[in-house]
């Protein structure tokens, strides 16, 4: 089982190795738990591709429990005896293999389905399990979002299996539609774009979403509440949805107009908007043991605590430019694995940081340029590495560190003093557009910036991402390292998967 990605292998060596070393101990005819990620090796599981997801979640508001039908349409790529679905605190009633029952088993966090016939490489198979789940379960961790009146979802990095039985890595990304019936007098809603909505005439309704583009079982999202619907235009003719608490519309209305302009600066420099709508959707909590950061990136729909949509631009305008540019890194181009995740927060918060010096919004520090908070941030660079381990090498204790933000972001400001601002550019577009809609590696973006650029960036970019010490600063040559300390002030707080930030990146917002 392959414990660390090394700098110059792919997906496919990782994948390829840890299988090996799973096949010596399980029977090649049964699918073996667990891809062997470099940071969580039991996530996945081996013998077969999701390729879509066609879920339905009906809110029983009596008993605040949830009924739900997934449908997974997989093929294997071996033949298989039984396979494995992630899965945890799911009461599963049934399982069917292509409308066949098929037999069943819960262990540890994985859902085991043997069906009547084998299933050959190379088919098409669709497993479907129905189950109930209360998403105010005591569990390990969880996906689940409790609120009031509902419910939302918050599955990252490794909770999307409490909410609904998947492939749950981000290298198995899959098509969704998703159906939620609720109560007429509260809203359902999930990623993607509305397709329809049926009144059952029962006093429910249930409404249907499609994701048009494939999406990683993280960054689903599923709410049902007191929600009102806020649709207008953005640049280009993209629709805007907001789903914002009904009685707090008016309140949260100023932080919701600032998404067009942020999209306008953001298309700017990656390029035009990867998916068919964008919007944020404050939860209708703000529980401080509800989701313990204050965004995450669910696609199409980012997911916010309300209170802090209620500060003023400067406070709150470089995390949203933050989770926006998660619609670029991270829900279109999506880790390889979750040793990859600087590739997401680390650009995500190099754009945020850039975008809040470019209006002049001082940080807490007092910095006013960006240059001046890498030259502090490079400083830090050592005692993060001594804490966390290197940018692109984290264990799962360390997952969150303030290392995969702003140690992350350390990295593309050190590429474009490297190569220029216009290189830098051109990579960064080559590199989402190479990507789209699939998985990346480290090693592609390494690839990607020496191609581009002309020059072997190799070696520069695995010192910057593999090193134990902190590189050199190109065109900084005064820039230094402060010393280690081996008690160092906490920057991240992680208890189980969930993540409290008081990091340097997100200034303590929880900004995932």
């Amino acid at each position: 089982m392959i414990t660390l990605l090394r700098p110059r292998a792919g997906l496919a060596l990782t994948l390829a190795l840890s299988a090996a070393v799973l096949s010596a101990s399980v029977p090649s005819a049964t699918a073996a738990d667990g891809l062997g990620d470099p940071v969580f090796p039991s996530l996945g599981n081996t013998g077969y591709r999701a390729l879509a997801y066609d879920l339905a979640f009906e809110y029983r508001a009596d008993t605040r429990t949830v009924d739900a039908t997934a449908v997974i349409t997989a093929r294997p790529n071996r033949t298989l005896a039984s396979l494995s679905l992630d899965a945890l605190g799911l009461n599963v009633r049934a399982v069917r293999v292509d409308g066949r029952p098929a037999g069943f088993t819960t262990h540890d966090e994985k859902l085991t389905v043997t069906p009547a016939k084998r299933l050959h490489r190379g088919t098409t198979t669709r497993l479907t399990v129905e189950y109930t789940a209360d998403p105010r379960a005591r569990l390990p961790h969880t996906g689940w979002v409790p609120t009031p009146d509902g419910f939302a979802v918050a599955g990252q990095p490794a909770s999307a299996h409490t909410v609904f039985p998947c492939n749950d890595h981000p290298s198995d990304k899959a098509r969704f539609t998703i159906a939620v019936t609720a109560p007429d007098q509260l809203l359902g809603v999930a990623n993607g774009e509305s397709t329809q909505t049926e009144r059952l005439g029962d006093g429910r309704t249930t409404r249907r979403y499609v994701s048009r583009e494939p999406m990683a079982t993280e960054l689903v999202q599923v709410s049902v509440g007191d929600y009102t619907v806020r649709e207008r235009t953005g640049p280009h003719g993209l629709p805007l949805r907001d789903v914002v608490p009904t009685a707090r519309a008016a309140e949260l209305a100023p932080a919701l107009d600032l998404t067009a302009d942020q999209l306008i600066w953001a298309e700017r420099r990656l390029g035009p908007f990867p998916f068919e709508a964008y919007g944020l959707m404050p939860a209708n909590t703000d529980a401080p043991a509800a989701f313990a950061f204050t965004g995450l990136e669910t696609q199409t729909l980012t997911l916010y605590k309300p209170d802090f949509l209620r500060q003023g631009e400067p406070a709150i305008g470089p995390h949203m430019m933050h989770e926006l540019v998660h619609s670029w890194f991270g829900d279109s181009v999506s880790p390889a694995t979750w040793a990859d995740l600087w590739l997401n927060e680390g650009h995500a918060d190099f754009y945020g940081l850039d975008y809040r010096y470019e209006r002049g919004w001082p940080d807490d520090w007092g910095h006013t340029t960006l240059v001046d908070r890498m030259r502090h941030l490079y400083g830090l660079g050592d005692q993060w590495r001594h804490d966390a381990g290197p940018v692109a090498a984290p264990t799962a204790d360390h997952l969150f560190d303030s290392q995969r933000y702003t140690g992350g972001a350390l990295v593309p400001f050190a590429l474009r003093e490297k190569v220029g601002a216009d290189t830098f550019d051109r990579i960064e577009r080559t590199f989402l557009r190479e990507h789209r809609y699939d998985t990346a590696t480290t090693h592609d973006y390494v690839r990607t910036a020496s191609e581009v650029s002309g020059q072997d960036l190799d070696g520069f970019l695995t010192d910057w991402l593999y090193g134990s010490r902190t590189p050199p600063m190109p065109g900084h040559p005064d820039w230094t390292v402060g010393p280690v300390s081996s008690t160092p002030p906490a920057a991240t707080r992680q208890v189980g998967t969930e993540v409290t930030k008081e990091s340097e990146g997100s200034e303590g917002s929880g900004t995932l």
